[in-house]
């Protein structure tokens, strides 16, 4: 990997395949919440959110806690919003992996799973995410993978 990660934590998911990202990303994050499958800042080191009985009950209360701000939670959680593909990469937000991306890294545009480890050393910024539309055996998008570094 390239880029600063170091002190981050890498993660990756996949999710099944809706046309608006944003919406899967909003699902996913939601998801990990509730199922406290993220680092809190408070729970100490070692330990995932879901084994504290008091940490935070909702993203607003998480993200109000100052050691989280600085911290983050070394999830998919630590993301906030798409970029349009081709976008430059922002902080905290999920950039999709273009065609152009794509082609040089795995000689396709149409990712399968087969293709994420070609394309995996494309999450080479700390707070920055990553998604690909990945397809089945018939061409179709199946779902999407989503993949990063964020924490201190």
């Amino acid at each position: 990997m390239t880029g600063g990660t170091v002190g981050a934590s890498g993660w990756s998911y996949y999710v099944p395949y809706q046309p608006d990202l944003e919406a899967a990303l909003d699902a996913l994050r939601e998801q990990m919440f509730a199922e406290g499958d993220y680092w809190w800042a408070r729970g100490g080191f070692g330990t995932s959110a879901a084994a504290h009985d008091n940490r935070p009950r909702t993203m607003d209360e998480l993200w109000r806690d100052e050691w989280v701000q600085e911290s983050g939670t070394h999830s998919i959680i630590d993301m906030f919003g798409v970029l349009a593909e081709g976008a430059d990469p922002e902080h905290l937000m999920v950039l999709p992996v273009s065609s152009a991306e794509a082609l040089a890294r795995a000689g396709t545009d149409r990712l399968t799973r087969e293709h994420v480890d070609a394309i995996d050393g494309l999450a080479d910024q700390r707070w920055v995410g990553r998604c690909a539309v990945l397809h089945d055996a018939h061409g179709q998008p199946s779902e999407i993978y989503f993949w990063g570094f964020s924490g201190d």
